[in-house]
C-alpha cells in the first residue's frame, strides 16, 4: 500500500481488508479447507455439523483434532480438553496482533470478538500488511479480512461438500496438506531466533512418533513437546551465554 493510500475512513479500510480474500495466503487456506471437506464427508460427518464447525473451531489443525477423536471415539470431555489445549497456541498471536491493532479507544469487547478470528492465516496476513494502515483504522481492517476469511470458508464448505466426497483420498491429502506446508515454510523464513528453529523441527521429528504412540494426540504433544523442547534449548543456549566472562 503506497503513501496515497494511507487515507480513507474506517468502511474502506474494512473493504480493503475484505479484499484479502484474494490473497495467496487466504487461496491457500481455501483450497485446505475443499481437503478438510472431503475429510469430513468421507468420515461420515453430516454437512452442517462441518459448516458449524469451520465457524466456530476456527483453526483447522484443531478441526482435524475434534474429528479425529469423533472418529477415534474418545468422549466429548477429552475432544474438548484436546480441542482447547490445541488452540491455546493461538494466544501468543492474539498477543501479538493485539498491541498491533489497537488504540487507546479501542474497546475490550471488541479485541475479544475479533480475537476468535486470528489462526495462521489471520495473524501472517495482518502481521505483513498492518503497519501500512493507519493505527486508527487497524481494527476495521482485520475485521474485514478476518470475517470475510470465516464466513466465505463456511459457504465454500457448504458448496462443495456434495462434490467431494468421492475424491481420491490422495486429491484430498495433498489440498488439505498445502497449509501446513505453506505456513511451515513462511514460518521458517521469517524466524528471527533461533529457538523458533528448534521448536519446528522438533515438531516434524515428534509427530511421526506421536502418531504411531497415540494418534488422538499427535498434533498436541508434537507441538507441546516440541515447543517444550526449544525452550529448554533456548534457556540452555542464554544460560551459557550470560555464564562466559
Amino acid at each position: 500500500m503506497d503513501e496515497s493510500a494511507r487515507v480513507g475512513s474506517g468502511r474502506d479500510w474494512f473493504l480493503a481488508g475484505m479484499r484479502g480474500i484474494f490473497s495467496l495466503p487466504a487461496m491457500i487456506l481455501m483450497l485446505s479447507f475443499v481437503g478438510f471437506c472431503a475429510f469430513t464427508a468421507q468420515s461420515g460427518i453430516p454437512v452442517e455439523q462441518v459448516v458449524f464447525m469451520t465457524g466456530i473451531v476456527w483453526a483447522l489443525p484443531a478441526k482435524v483434532i475434534l474429528v479425529s477423536s469423533i472418529l477415534g471415539g474418545a468422549n466429548v470431555l477429552t475432544a474438548f480438553v484436546a480441542v482447547t489445549l490445541s488452540s491455546i497456541r493461538l494466544m501468543p498471536m492474539v498477543a501479538a496482533l493485539v498491541p498491533e491493532i489497537r488504540t487507546e479507544k479501542t474497546p475490550t469487547w471488541l479485541l475479544l470478538l475479533l480475537s476468535h478470528f486470528v489462526a495462521i492465516t489471520a495473524w501472517v496476513f495482518a502481521m505483513e500488511r498492518v503497519q501500512a494502515v493507519p493505527r486508527e483504522h487497524r481494527i476495521a481492517f482485520f475485521a474485514g479480512f478476518g470475517i470475510t476469511l470465516v464466513l466465505t470458508n463456511m459457504l465454500l464448505v457448504a458448496v462443495v461438500y456434495q462434490f467431494v466426497a468421492e475424491f481420491p483420498p490422495i486429491v484430498s491429502g495433498c489440498l488439505f496438506f498445502l497449509t501446513p506446508v505453506y505456513f511451515l515454510a513462511s514460518i521458517w523464513n521469517s524466524a528471527r531466533h533461533p529457538v523458533i528453529y528448534v521448536a519446528l523441527a522438533a515438531g516434524l521429528v515428534a509427530g511421526p512418533v506421536f502418531y504411531w504412540l497415540v494418534p488422538q494426540f499427535d498434533i498436541l504433544l508434537a507441538g507441546l513437546g516440541g515447543g517444550t523442547l526449544a525452550w529448554f534449548a533456548e534457556r540452555q543456549w542464554r544460560n551459557r551465554r550470560e555464564a562466559r566472562p
